[in-house]
């Protein structure tokens, strides 16, 4: 089984197996965005629990 080329580039594995992503919103647009906002969406971030087993289907862990 292929895993899904869109969530292999969306997604990666920390050492203790949960799954990091990137905040949305912050490719355009940035100008009416504060310098506060930006900062706190260029941070990586955990994928939530709720959604963790469909990424690991995408990802072909499950």
């Amino acid at each position: 089984m292929k895993t899904k080329s869109s969530a292999k580039k969306r997604f990666k594995l920390t050492g203790t197996g949960k799954i990091k992503r990137k905040h949305a919103f912050k490719s355009h647009i940035l100008t009416k965005k504060s310098k506060k906002r930006k900062l706190a969406l260029t941070h990586d971030t955990l994928v939530h629990k709720a959604d963790e087993n469909n990424v690991k289907v995408m990802l072909r862990l499950k």
